[in-house]
């Protein structure tokens, strides 16, 4: 099992919004017209998320780098957290391609620095601003494998569209194999409960092949 790397506690604290003046609303309020200004010019966009801990080389590393390059070949940008892993592989799949390859870093205690594949970079400080430029330039989500963030992201996206805060959109879970026993329990375990229903279970498209995600979601939007 990896460790996630431990940072000092004062720079912890010194990130501590709780703790911040009332007129930091500034500095949100700007990284919001930044990120509106930079984003509305990209065209249709994508956006990717996975592992930051996948490593260069690995099979699920090469799937999420072909899984962009077919997205940007069907004429999409793509759009990650821009940190290493699977965020690196997504954006060299979509610069290999040729396509605009776009980076929303975060700002954190221990730092994490945009990956070289990265032809557009966005620097945000609060991680809710960044949350909402995701969401609002994509037509679709692809969740690659992935840790925390990755389920945060997916599960953030599937209950913005159940509780209709959002349009429908395509969201696509890649590799059926790595959310097999995620799927069962929401199943098995949720819906058993009628915690959800059926139709929340069709919120999210299953696919396998790199391919099949940039045609699941021309598919998509090739409906009436």
């Amino acid at each position: 099992m990896v460790k996630a790397k431990s940072c000092p506690k004062d720079l912890l604290a010194q990130e501590d919004f709780t703790k911040e003046d009332t007129w930091r609303i500034f500095r949100i309020m700007s990284e919001f017209v930044d990120g509106f200004e930079t984003l509305s010019k990209i065209g249709k966009a994508v956006t990717i998320f996975g592992s930051a801990r996948t490593k260069p080389g690995t099979q699920f590393y090469k799937l999420g780098e072909e899984v962009a390059y077919h997205i940007a070949k069907a004429g999409y940008a793509v759009i990650t957290g821009s940190g290493p892993g699977m965020m690196e592989a997504a954006n060299k799949g979509a610069q290999r391609a040729g396509g605009h390859s776009i980076g929303l870093n975060i700002q954190l205690p221990c730092e994490q620095k945009p990956n070289k594949y990265v032809d557009t970079v966005l620097r945000f400080r609060y991680f809710f601003v960044r949350k909402v430029m995701f969401v609002k330039y994509a037509k679709a989500f692809v969740i690659l494998p992935g840790g925390y963030g990755t389920l945060d992201e997916f599960f953030e996206a599937i209950t913005l569209v159940q509780t209709e805060r959002i349009a429908k959109f395509p969201i696509i879970l890649f590799n059926s194999q790595y959310w097999k026993p995620l799927l069962e329990w929401l199943k098995n375990t949720v819906y058993s409960h009628g915690n959800v229903d059926q139709a929340d279970l069709k919120l999210f498209i299953l696919v396998d092949q790199p391919k099949e995600v940039a045609r699941a979601i021309k598919k998509y939007y090739a409906k009436p």
